[in-house]
């Protein structure tokens, strides 16, 4: 660009050449954060993080009582194990909250686990005690926990949920919602029942969604 191109005067001349050095900046800058950007998608895709896995170990079941016509008191201990099986990608749980649901209805109040950084290949093991006191029930799942107990089998859920975070070398990603759904089928009295009358039989690994 000539002289003439930015005017007559020498301040228009420095002008535009203060602006043609800033533009280079900018765009060095842009191809900078491009080139970054690239590089974490290109070792993301590489690594490709999987999901973490979680299993119910143990669950002791200290009271599972109907309290009223309509309402249900519920202690329960419960023994859970995630594994990351990821070999070069870390883990941070920034929140994790733990309760049961029987037939589609939450019977206790979530009960918040420990923050936490799971490293490679690393696990973690929770014992977390879960409570739920003269919780509402509808009408109809009053009869059914009736009816399960009387057939001698009954299946509770145990919910994971909360939120984490990917570490790989130095970048940690934004939160991801994690949900873990644990089937626990009790069964009442027999060889094995506690003294409270239920008795916990592993079923399958839980599913986690992530």
């Amino acid at each position: 660009m000539s002289k003439k191109d930015c005017g007559n005067h020498d301040t228009f001349w420095c002008s535009c050449k203060i602006k043609k050095k800033y533009r280079k900046i900018l765009i060095s800058l842009a191809i900078l954060i491009v080139l970054v950007l690239l590089a974490i998608l290109i070792v993301w895709l590489a690594l490709r993080p999987t999901k973490p896995q979680y299993y119910l170990q143990d669950m002791i079941v200290y009271n599972l009582n109907l309290t009223g016509p309509t309402y249900l008191s519920t202690t329960i201990q419960v023994t859970l194990k995630s594994h990351n099986p990821n070999d070069h990608i870390g883990i941070y749980y920034d929140k994790l909250d733990v309760y049961a649901i029987y037939k589609g209805q939450q019977i206790t109040i979530p009960t918040e686990l420990p923050t936490q950084y799971q490293g490679h290949d690393d696990v973690s093991i929770w014992s977390p005690y879960l409570y739920g006191i003269d919780v509402p029930l509808a009408p109809y799942l009053t009869v059914a926990l009736e009816q399960d107990e009387a057939a001698g089998y009954v299946l509770i859920q145990v919910r994971v949920e909360g939120r984490l975070r990917w570490k790989v070398g130095t970048w940690i990603s934004g939160h991801y919602h994690i949900d873990v759904n644990c089937p626990a089928f009790l069964m009442v009295g027999g060889d094995g029942a506690g003294d409270h009358g239920f008795h916990y039989k592993p079923v399958t690994q839980c599913n986690v969604e992530v």
